[in-house]
């Protein structure tokens, strides 16, 4: 299996081909420019144009990335399909990976978000809500002894985990995804640390959120809507008892969509159990946000023609 087989097969890459190609024609000059950079910096043996030419060319690397995110694949398989050395695989994605996950979140008119201040400023300046939500990855667990072993136990499901924060738009666009922490940090306080609590606190956007989130309606002036409160505890009249649902259905039919957005993100498989490093995860999640994001871009744009 090789590049003509990758690139006619949408189901291997997630992606279709003209989504490809815009990533060639963006990434491509940024990988070689890193590439020369790289060279530039040491003391040359040879001269230049000397030595082994790149059996993994640029498209290659990026394919192969593409299909290590979308599937999960090993890297000694992705080296059999392309016919090179496990570790040329393992330095492309390296090289690769990290220049996807800077790219940030697209939007509208090509313009991306990189980061949480971006992304509120870009609400702020449009009159759609937000949607926020995190979610947990399954990662390996660490090793015996280990300092901090237990801070990846989500309490939940008591499995090791890695927890990201997404935010998408009112129909589910993916924004943003990162602040990645480890599994056992609650959910506010991923919020709170990762300063989006005090870049809302600033007015301008609307952001919807469940109940893992309460109390921030209050830091942030009323930005931030979760779910009513119960008022009633004991023996609520039956009047409360509709309203009160009503509202939490309301609020929950709102807030289907960032579930949606979170449900497309684990379709790519090293999002639904991460089985590297889980010191790169953050680049992985950014990664896979952005190509969502270019994914979403693009077949909303044909629906519109």
């Amino acid at each position: 299996m090789g590049r003509g087989a990758v690139l006619s097969r949408r189901r291997v890459t997630g992606l279709s081909t003209e989504v490809i190609a815009g990533l060639v024609a963006e990434v491509g000059p940024v990988w070689q420019e890193r590439q020369d950079a790289r060279r530039a910096g040491r003391v040359r043996l040879r001269a230049p144009g000397a030595g082994a030419r790149y059996r993994l060319v640029f498209l290659d690397r990026l394919l192969v990335t593409l299909v290590a995110l979308r599937h999960g694949v090993t890297h000694d398989v992705l080296a059999a399909w392309f016919e090179v050395d496990r570790s040329t695989v393992t330095r492309a994605i390296g090289e690769i990976r990290p220049i996807l996950a800077e790219r940030g979140c697209r939007i509208e008119n090509g313009t991306r978000l990189r980061d949480l201040r971006e992304v509120v400023e870009y609400l702020g300046s449009t009159e759609d809500y937000a949607i926020i939500d995190a979610t947990e990855v399954r990662v390996r667990r660490p090793a015996a002894h280990a300092a901090g072993r237990d801070r990846f136990v989500f309490g939940k499901s008591r499995q090791n985990a890695i927890k990201s924060m997404v935010i998408t738009d009112q129909v589910g666009r993916v924004l943003f995804c990162g602040a990645t922490v480890p599994g056992s940090v609650a959910d506010i306080t991923q919020a709170r640390d990762s300063g989006l609590v005090g870049l809302l606190a600033g007015g301008g956007a609307r952001v919807l959120a469940d109940a893992g989130y309460q109390g921030l309606n209050t830091e942030t002036g009323g930005v931030v809507i979760t779910p009513p409160h119960r008022k009633f505890r004991r023996n609520p009249p039956a009047w409360y008892e509709q309203q009160h649902r009503t509202q939490r259905q309301a609020h929950s039919r709102d807030r289907i969509r960032v579930e949606h957005g979170i449900a497309h993100l684990k379709n790519w498989r090293a999002l639904a159990r991460h089985l590297t490093r889980r010191e790169g995860f953050d680049h992985t999640v950014r990664a896979v946000a952005g190509l969502l994001s270019d994914h979403q871009h693009i077949d909303r744009a044909q629906l519109a023609r």
